[in-house]
């Protein structure tokens, strides 16, 4: 093996072993933040406006990857890949928004009654459990398709598209349901 297969090799080990890590601690810290007893003080009451605008980036990130798959079946790669970078950084902004809520403010529930009651948890549940294991995929196919890695790209995003492109939907979705039960 020459020096520059093993360099490229321990970079994608490094990679790897850095997506893995990042996958496992994001769900993790969401999970303590939104069960920790006693939240931060963030300045109180603007951190109520993050929901909202929690909407308003998942909305967008599924325009972004709704145009990215257009793109791309249209051979337009380099709009794709901005298409996917926009929803990636959508993505980000997201997380940090998200974070900062649920360390802040209590969890609102929901007061729905009957079968909308039920629709409203399955909905919930299965977009937490997709948005959980979600991150790993999302991470590789962008690794790959930003490595130029078509093959691993195509073969990934087959899961990664779709589950990624639910959680979006589904956070509007559970988001325009609870939102009638937001105290602020």
């Amino acid at each position: 093996m020459d020096k520059n297969s093993v360099s490229k090799e321990q970079e994608s080990s490094g990679i790897y072993r850095l997506i893995t890590v990042v996958s496992i601690a994001v769900p993790l810290v969401v999970a303590i933040l939104l069960f920790m007893p006693a939240k931060l003080d963030l300045a109180s009451e603007w951190v109520y406006f993050l929901p909202h605008l929690n909407a308003v980036i998942n909305f967008t990130a599924s325009l972004a990857l709704i145009a990215g798959l257009f793109f791309i079946k249209s051979n337009m790669i380099n709009y794709h890949r901005t298409c996917m970078t926009i929803a990636f950084a959508l993505g980000a902004i997201f997380l940090v928004s998200y974070v900062v809520y649920h360390a802040s403010a209590e969890s609102t529930s929901y007061g729905g009654e009957g079968t909308i009651r039920t629709v409203y948890f399955i909905i919930l549940i299965s977009h937490i459990i997709l948005a959980a294991v979600a991150l790993f995929p999302i991470l590789l196919a962008y690794y790959y398709g930003h490595k130029g890695m078509v093959e691993k790209h195509r073969k990934i995003v087959r899961y990664a598209y779709p589950i990624w492109l639910y959680v979006t939907i589904s956070g509007v979705v559970v988001y325009w349901m609870i939102s009638p039960y937001y105290n602020h």
